[in-house]
Parts: structure tokens; C-alpha cells; sequence
């Protein structure tokens, strides 16, 4: 697989072409932003750690059914994906009361949801990905229904496996968001599962171990990206 020019870099990757039209390479960075792209930083190895996690966590959707971009990862902060034409709606699943949520309606971080709850919201850094609602997808021409139909449903899923997954490695799955594209015809979960995406606490404790830790500067940032990589990774 040759690897050709970059066509794409984003605050935490940079896309290349290859050879095969439906294939690229995903080289992961060490650069760190908050607050869409407000606060930036560097996390160390964060590129080479969230590469990893990404790996085991495609693979462990593909395993129950669930598409994903992912066809192998080459080396410490590359793996080579399907080319997906990206559906502009970031998907976000809450668990448990936190981050904006917890802004939005005055509620205290951790407080329980009686059912997971999904939110779309329109990927623009200039507009500060703002929240959308299904109508507004529709109505722009995003997704279509069914398609829009199959994101909630694989999202649901994504948050089934993945909440049991790191509830054995004594995790608490808060919420994470997702992106999905189309190659073919045929959609797939795209972009990267790792502590950038997710809230992940340590049960009992409620530990942040996730990029919490560098947006509100609580400090071991790499220790809590190095410890979810060791129990994901083993």
C-alpha cells in the first residue's frame, strides 16, 4: 500500500491518499484541543495510545456485526480505513448526566438516565458544533431517513457493547460520540473510539480518565489516556 499526499488535517488527524481510491491511511496526532479548538495542547503518546484503543475497539464492534472504516492499523499512529464520504452530524450517547448536558439543564454530573440519551449535532468548529434535531437533518439533506433511522439504531448498539466491554475492565461508559459516513452505498461508524470520544470514569472512585483531564486541567493526563490503554489493550 503506498501512502500519498496528505488531503486532510484535523485538530486531532491527518488523512492521506493512497493507491486505492477506497482506501486511505488515518495518522494519529499528539495534539490536544478543547472547547472547539479554544484550548489547545499536547498530550503525549496521545496519538499512539488512541491508535491502539481504536484497533481493539473497531474490531471488537466488527466482531458483533457493527461496520466500521477499519481494515488494519500499520504502525503506532497510522491505520489504514475505508474512505467514507463523513456525515456531517457528530452522533453523541449519554449514559450518565455530564459535560454540556450538565450545562445545558443545571444538572450535577452523574446523575442517572432512566435510558441512554442520543443527540446530533452539526460538525462546524466555526459554529461551535452546535445541536440539531432529526427535523434539521431532513430538512438539509444530511442523511436521509433511513439512513438517519440506521445511525440511531447502530448507535444504540455502538453504546450496548461498548458500556459492557469497559464495565468489565471496571469502567463506567458516561457517554461518547461517534461518526458514520458511506462508502458504497453502505454506512459505517468512522472517525476513532478512545478517551478523546468517550467519558470514561473508574467505578467506585468516578476517577476522569478521559480528555477531562486536560480540559479542565486536572492534571496525569497521559497516566489516565496510558491506564485506559493498558486495560483495553491488555
Amino acid at each position: 500500500m503506498k501512502k500519498g499526499e496528505a488531503f486532510y488535517e484535523g485538530k486531532a488527524k491527518i488523512l492521506y491518499a493512497t493507491d486505492n481510491p477506497d482506501l486511505i491511511i488515518q495518522h494519529f496526532k499528539d495534539d490536544a484541543t478543547a472547547f472547539n479548538a479554544q484550548k489547545r495542547g499536547t498530550i503525549r503518546e496521545k496519538g499512539i495510545v488512541n491508535n491502539k484503543i481504536s484497533e481493539v475497539l473497531f474490531r471488537l464492534l466488527e466482531k458483533e456485526g457493527v461496520p466500521t472504516h477499519f481494515v488494519e492499523r500499520l504502525n503506532d499512529r497510522e491505520m489504514l480505513v475505508r474512505r467514507l464520504k463523513i456525515i456531517p452530524v457528530e452522533v453523541i450517547v449519554r449514559n450518565l448526566v455530564a459535560g454540556s448536558m450538565a450545562q445545558r439543564l443545571g444538572l450535577e454530573e452523574g446523575t442517572p438516565l432512566a435510558r441512554p440519551v442520543l443527540e446530533h449535532c452539526y460538525k462546524s468548529d466555526p459554529l461551535g458544533d452546535p445541536m440539531v434535531t432529526e427535523s434539521h437533518i431532513l430538512a438539509l439533506g444530511w442523511a436521509s431517513e433511513a439512513e438517519l433511522q440506521q445511525i440511531q439504531a447502530l448507535a444504540f448498539r455502538v453504546n450496548e457493547i461498548l458500556k459492557e466491554f469497559f464495565d468489565r475492565r471496571n469502567l463506567i461508559l458516561v457517554d461518547f460520540k461517534i461518526e458514520f459516513g458511506l462508502h458504497r452505498g453502505k454506512l459505517y461508524v468512522g472517525d476513532e473510539i478512545c478517551p478523546d470520544t468517550c467519558r470514561l470514569w473508574e467505578k467506585g472512585s468516578l476517577e476522569k480518565l478521559d480528555k477531562d483531564r486536560f480540559r479542565r486541567d486536572l492534571g496525569k493526563v497521559e497516566d489516565a489516556y496510558q491506564e485506559v490503554c493498558r486495560r483495553v489493550c491488555g
